[in-house]
């Protein structure tokens, strides 16, 4: 069940990609917290966006892919040593609705709030709206 999505309607503009405006709303949501914000690290944009494709792919939804991959394994395979979390999605149009959906939920939404998470990659699939939002210490 997702939320109204005036929770989270971005402040970033209309040009920004759906994948900044996730970023964006990250940081608003741990700034309410007292957290700092997460920065962009393109290993695990590179982990997230593999990892939307494959599930659009292979019509699966899961943090473990089909042959048994994890998400930590799959961020150390893009480069990233320290895997903190991951978030998954699917079906949500907007940066605003995928948001509500995680900040909805009390265990993606402790992934966002966790102030020991310093980076982050996000991703969506342009078929099936499948999102992964992956996070590094």
């Amino acid at each position: 069940m997702l939320l109204g999505s005036a929770a989270w309607a971005p402040a970033a503009t209309a040009s920004e990609s759906p994948e900044d405006q996730v970023v964006a709303l990250v940081n608003e949501a741990r700034a309410k917290v007292g957290c700092s914000a997460v920065t962009v690290d393109p290993r695990l944009t590179q982990a997230a966006a593999g990892h939307s494709a494959d599930m659009a792919n292979r019509s699966f939804f899961d943090h473990t892919n089909p042959d048994g991959v994890t998400f930590d394994q799959r961020i150390k395979n893009a480069g990233y040593p320290e895997p903190g979390a991951e978030n998954i999605a699917q079906g949500q149009r907007t940066a605003a609705e995928v948001m509500d959906g995680w900040m909805g939920s009390a265990g993606h939404r402790a992934n966002i709030e966790d102030c020991s998470l310093k980076t982050i990659g996000v991703a969506v699939s342009e078929t099936g709206n499948y999102w992964t939002q992956d996070f590094g210490r």
